[in-house]
């Protein structure tokens, strides 16, 4: 196993590795919303902390040589379900193209680190993956 801490990354709210690496699965760390440079501050409303999120894990990947066309999975934690899951959303699937989403688990929690409206956190795959036919991908 590799544990990776990136360069310039999020500053980790409790001890951890950014990521651990394991027979070509890279396990990242779920990520806050705050900022590298900002850390514990966080943006209001729950698009602009998705956001950050997002940042943060594609900071994560490319620091490993990854991006988010390598994600398996993602799950993703709100602590306002109901009020924020649309919007959470909609801004989530504008990270990936339409027809290549990660699978997903999305749960409500009754609280994140720093107060967090989101964490998401993921699974990537090293290599290139045999993909089906277009035709073979479906709903």
């Amino acid at each position: 196993m590799l544990f990776h801490m990136v360069s310039g990354g999020p500053q980790p709210v409790a001890p951890f590795s950014h990521a651990v690496e394991a027979d070509g699965f890279v396990f990242v760390t779920g990520q806050m919303p705050d900022t590298p440079a900002n850390p514990g501050m966080l943006p209001d409303g729950i698009e602009a902390q998705t956001r950050n999120v997002m940042a943060n894990l594609e900071t994560v990947l490319a620091g490993l040589g990854l991006g988010l066309e390598h994600v398996v999975v993602a799950r993703a934690f709100l602590t306002e379900f109901k009020r924020d899951y649309a919007a959470f959303n909609a801004t989530y699937k504008s990270f990936f193209p339409h027809d290549r989403l990660p699978a997903r688990t999305c749960v409500g929690t009754t609280g994140l680190a720093y107060d967090a409206l989101v964490e998401i956190d993921l699974i990537a795959r090293r290599g290139d993956a045999p993909s089906l036919p277009s035709s073979a991908q479906k709903d």
